[in-house]
């Protein structure tokens, strides 16, 4: 009986000595799969932060285009508001006496063109004589000394400016004093 006991406990050594090894032994195998493991992680964890990246940027792609993608067919129908303004500002009240209809017409095609720009979001900059010159919605066409203006006030305006929502289709034309301090 004896002999069988000690053959059961030589099975056991036999059958813990590969477990033994591994606990005991080299762990070789067990980092280099726990740094295969990291890595995978790592590249993981890089390619959703890359995919969400992306998924931001098309979205904001997608509202700039959007809010801004018929910025140059507003660009090219400002000559139009402005030859609407030109004409309606050249009328006398003898002129629409004779033509009245004619002049409510031009009118009335201003207007609907101011709403069609408003539903898209564009806004007029209309600056006023003695407003003081914004470099950001203004264009400076001309500087002149003119007596009680201070310097970068505004004393004339040729034309409206156009806003896009918040970007600047086409700055306001002005005349700017240049009156030195006294």
């Amino acid at each position: 009986m004896t002999e069988k006991k000690d053959e059961m406990l030589e099975d056991q050594d036999q059958l813990s000595d590969p477990l033994t090894e591994a606990l005991n032994g080299d762990f070789g195998e067990l980092e280099a799969l726990r740094a295969e493991r990291d890595e995978y992680k790592d590249r993981f964890m890089r390619a959703l932060a890359d995919a969400e990246n992306a998924r931001k940027r098309a979205d904001r792609d997608r509202r700039e285009a959007e809010n801004y993608g018929g910025s140059k067919l507003a660009r090219d129908m400002l000559p139009v508001y402005d030859a609407l303004q030109r004409a309606l500002e050249t009328v006398s009240e003898e002129l629409r006496a004779q033509a009245g209809p004619l002049i409510d017409g031009v009118e009335l095609t201003q207007r609907e063109l101011l709403n069609v720009f408003s539903r898209h979001g564009i806004v007029s900059v209309k600056p006023a004589v003695g407003d003081k010159f914004d470099p950001q919605q203004h264009e400076a066409m001309f500087e002149a000394p003119v007596p009680g203006t201070s310097a970068g006030d505004i004393i004339q305006v040729m034309s409206e400016g156009f806003l896009l929502h918040d970007r600047l289709l086409r700055p306001a034309k002005v005349g700017v004093s240049s009156m030195p301090k006294a």
